[in-house]
């Protein structure tokens, strides 16, 4: 899809920060985090909503969100994680994504800028 931005992102056209990428997916850190190291897996093709992802993809999705947490928990000493798809109308980009959002149980966000915490995850 061309006006797509997460395809854009996965080709290259816009930069990210990448924390992950494999034949299937890259994982990137959400421009607008909603804590430090809410990163997405998104997958490379383009696959509008959920309902239309593949089980194979779907499966290779979530071994990888599987690989991220533990590494996001540890090196963010995290106490928690969310995981969150959205669908329907609260869906933003219309480019199926999985969002793993840390979760520290006592503050949100840090005054850490994106890069920092890059830097710590990558």
């Amino acid at each position: 899809m061309n006006d797509c931005i997460f395809c854009k992102i996965i080709k290259g056209e816009i930069p990210s920060k990448k924390i992950y990428e494999d034949d299937k997916v890259v994982v990137i850190m959400d421009v607008n985090p909603q804590t430090d190291g809410h990163v997405l897996v998104l997958p490379k093709e383009h696959v509008a909503d959920y309902t239309l992802v593949d089980d194979e993809l779907l499966k290779h999705i979530n071994e990888v969100a599987k690989k991220m947490v533990p590494h996001l928990m540890e090196k963010l000493e995290a106490k928690a994680l969310t995981f969150v798809v959205n669908y329907g109308d609260s869906q933003a980009v219309k480019h199926f994504h999985l969002h793993l959002i840390p979760d520290y149980l006592v503050k949100q966000k840090s005054e850490k800028s994106l890069d920092e915490v890059y830097e710590i995850i990558k």
